[in-house]
């Protein structure tokens, strides 16, 4: 894999060449595709928000369609690439609806805390952006293994607390604001930071071997689905220090 994000492996971009146009995918219609799915993104998200302030009963509906529409929506473009300039939108409305109504629960509960979490996710991306870009950081073979299995190891222990939870176990610390849990918390915000270094990567030399255009909306869809699992792990960071 060339990214611990499961949706930008090595296999999806090998064995294909320019579309019947003659046209390729480009670094910088990759950005301008992700850009267009961040707003679309947005759209949803303050609908759902307004909603979940409004009457938060109501919009629990949105988290589920859009927690569980995004990601099967989410599978099938990994599965399907070619059928990414429709599914990426779709999955980004999707996003926007469950991330509108969870951040307006945390925002009730913690102040602030959303506007931190939106402003620390941009930095951090725009801090590894320019950290790659000027060489820092030296994407090798070792580099790029290490932070797949990082990341397969915390879905796995993410998956066994959800199963947990309907058996009524939970993994130590993993949800509590104790110093250990706040730690944790650091760890999974710097993994899923580091897949943004390896997403830069992986779209880059994709860019390079000159695959179709609809890869762009490829790539900005797996680059988004980084942007929202570190959104996500920043705002139960700062949830928890608040808490502690």
């Amino acid at each position: 894999m060339r990214s611990g994000n499961p949706s930008l492996k090595k296999e999806a971009f090998e064995g294909f060449g320019a579309d019947r146009t003659g046209r390729t995918m480009t670094i910088l219609g990759t950005v301008n595709k992700t850009f267009i799915l961040l707003i679309l993104l947005l759209a949803t998200f303050v609908y759902s928000w307004n909603q979940f302030l409004v009457s938060p009963n109501s919009a629990m509906p949105l988290i589920l369609v859009g927690g569980i529409g995004g990601f099967l929506i989410a599978l099938v473009t990994i599965f399907v690439p070619k059928v990414s300039p429709f599914t990426a939108p779709v999955y980004a409305l999707l996003e926007g609806l469950f991330l509108g109504a969870i951040s307006a629960r945390y925002e009730l509960q913690y102040g602030g805390i959303v506007f931190q979490a939106v402003l620390l996710t941009i930095a951090v991306l725009l801090s590894l952006l320019v950290v790659y870009r000027s060489g820092l950081i030296k994407v090798t073979h070792n580099f790029k293994m290490g932070v797949a299995a990082a990341t397969g190891a915390i879905f796995v222990v993410y998956l066994i607390s959800f199963i947990g939870r309907f058996f009524g176990f939970q993994i130590p610390h993993l949800h509590e604001a104790t110093p250990l849990g706040i730690a944790i918390s650091v760890i999974i915000v710097i993994v899923a930071a580091l897949n943004l270094v390896l997403d830069f990567d992986f779209i880059e030399n994709a860019s390079k071997r000159q695959v179709p255009k609809y890869f762009e909306w490829y790539g900005a869809f797996g680059l988004l689905i980084t942007l929202v699992w570190l959104y996500l792990e920043i705002l139960r960071l700062l949830s928890k220090i608040r808490r502690s």
